[in-house]
């Protein structure tokens, strides 16, 4: 990380890191979206006008504001005006619906909401009034606007609870994950130093903004002082103009990303797909080794994959000057102030970019452990070089005849088949012999379908053990996904196939 940034790294707030980057480099674009450009300067006073409007509307320091908003320039607006103002804030995915945001608006106690009106067919301000929310305004396009001279001084305590951000809920309700504005600085610092990246860049956030991935994105960008071109619907090949059109270096998301990127290349193999692309990076979900370096191979660009979650938005990383072994094989290595402990096989954490907790006090009391370390519910193991290997999570451990079988480690072998997309490897009931072993495949367009036999003969020439094979395989369109970083639904596939 070079000086500037480091000095910038040690801000007790998201809005003072703004107003120093701002001070710095006012006239340098930061926001690239269509034909839209916003820079650093305009970011600062832009969000200082939307700050004076929200707080003619009564917010105040503490005020606890929930915005489910599209990655837009005006929802980055609206998120720091909140932040100038040190309201609390409660981003909430835009794919959510009634049962998810009631939750979280109930939860949270919000006085405001702020949602897009009608957006992508389905009407947010008419769910809003439906779930009984308090204090709801439309943010998408227009926002509220005042004089930053009625403004109370900016927070100076980075270390007060700001943020409330939800875990996805999957068969049980969300979970509310307290942050601070320096745990949200730490994660995108660890970010923004292990990729290496410098202000002649340009990024993209192609994943929902109110995802813990928008401010640790964002600071990178305050850090380093370089844009990034934002996609208020990613869909490939689509995206691809605003890519080439903005000379976009950096991309990536999550695994998934990866894989639409290399397919797009696949149709014009030795044809850049983006001829400004050098790294894709990104994090959210396993990355199979055989993608690593088919992207390598065949996109000419570096890939570097992290680990983080809602809890702990940037664990570990890979750096581009990684070996090849490491970068297809680990998750990185942790930056200085984050702690790894493996407890039995179990990875727990301990460091600035960790979470407070959850709004559950109970919940809390369950997520730590007697030293202060943060439980995953992880698996994994630290090599000697410090870089971290995940080897599943602990629900994903299939126990079958009393032994542990993980399921990424037969995913990792069967993403080396050619007929196979994406597959997850998940355990159902069984009565003779507890559980087993599934495996749901998503094929290339006209590939042959796999069979049973098919699957089993490339996994024991693969070398897995003969005790670990499925003993059922099932063939889908599409694998289920959320529509955050397009995470795998595995709970679905087992209620499907149970």
């Amino acid at each position: 990380m070079n000086e500037t940034a480091h000095a910038l790294g040690t801000s007790r707030t998201l809005w003072e890191l703004l107003d120093r980057r701002a001070t710095l480099t006012p006239d340098r674009p930061v926001l690239l979206q269509d034909d839209r450009t916003l820079t650093f300067g305009e970011l600062r006073s832009r969000a200082e006008q939307v700050a004076a409007g929200l707080y003619d509307r009564g917010v105040r320091p503490g005020t606890v504001v929930a915005w489910q908003l599209p990655t837009r320039i005006e929802t980055a607006l609206l998120s720091f005006a909140l932040a100038r103002l040190g309201a609390v804030q409660s981003p909430v995915i835009p794919f959510y619906r009634d049962r998810e945001v009631g939750f979280a608006l109930r939860e949270s106690k919000a006085e405001f909401f702020a949602v897009p009106g009608e957006w992508r067919g389905f009407d947010h301000t008419g769910m809003a009034r439906r779930l009984g929310a308090r204090g709801v305004f439309e943010a998408y396009d227009a926002l509220p606007d005042g004089d930053p001279a009625v403004l109370p001084a900016p927070p100076t305590d980075g270390t007060s609870v700001r943020w409330i951000y939800w875990t996805s809920g999957t068969t049980s309700d969300p979970k509310g994950v307290l942050h601070t504005d320096r745990s949200l600085i730490a994660g995108g610092s660890c970010l923004a130093h292990a990729l290496r990246l410098t202000s002649d860049d340009v990024g993209s956030i192609a994943f929902p903004y109110a995802h813990i991935g928008g401010p640790d994105y964002m600071v990178m960008l305050l850090l380093y002082g370089f844009p990034a071109v934002l996609f208020e619907h990613f869909a490939l090949p689509a995206a691809l103009e605003g890519y080439r059109k903005h000379g976009v270096t950096v991309a990536g998301g999550s695994t998934a990303f990866y894989s639409m990127f290399l397919a797009e290349q696949r149709k014009q193999p030795g044809v850049p797909v983006v001829p400004s692309l050098r790294l894709l990076a990104g994090g959210g979900a396993p990355k199979p080794p055989e993608l690593y370096h088919a992207v390598v191979r065949e996109m000419g660009v570096q890939l570097t994959h992290g680990y983080g979650m809602t809890e702990v938005p940037m664990i570990t990383m890979g750096a581009p000057d990684d070996s090849a072994e490491n970068l297809a094989t680990t998750e990185g290595r942790p930056p200085e102030g984050m702690e790894i402990r493996i407890v039995d096989g179990e990875v727990r954490l301990r460091g600035e970019a960790v979470c407070r907790g959850y709004l559950d006090p109970e919940q809390s009391a369950a997520a730590f452990d007697a030293d202060g370390f943060f439980v995953t519910g992880d698996l994994g193991r630290l090599t000697d070089s410090g870089h971290l290997v995940l080897t599943g999570r602990l629900k994903d451990v299939i126990i079958r005849k009393g032994e542990n079988i993980s399921a990424k480690e037969i995913e990792d072998l069967l993403h080396r088949h050619p007929a196979v997309r994406d597959v997850a490897v998940i355990g159902l009931p069984d009565a003779e012999r507890g559980e087993r072993v599934c495996a749901v495949v998503e094929q290339p367009p006209e590939a042959e379908a796999l069979t049973l036999a098919a699957v089993t003969s490339h996994l024991r020439a693969e070398g897995l053990s003969v005790h670990k094979l499925p003993e059922q395989v099932e063939i889908v369109d599409a694998l289920p996904r959320n529509e955050t970083l397009r995470k795998v639904l595995k709970y679905k596939l087992r209620e499907r196939y149970a």
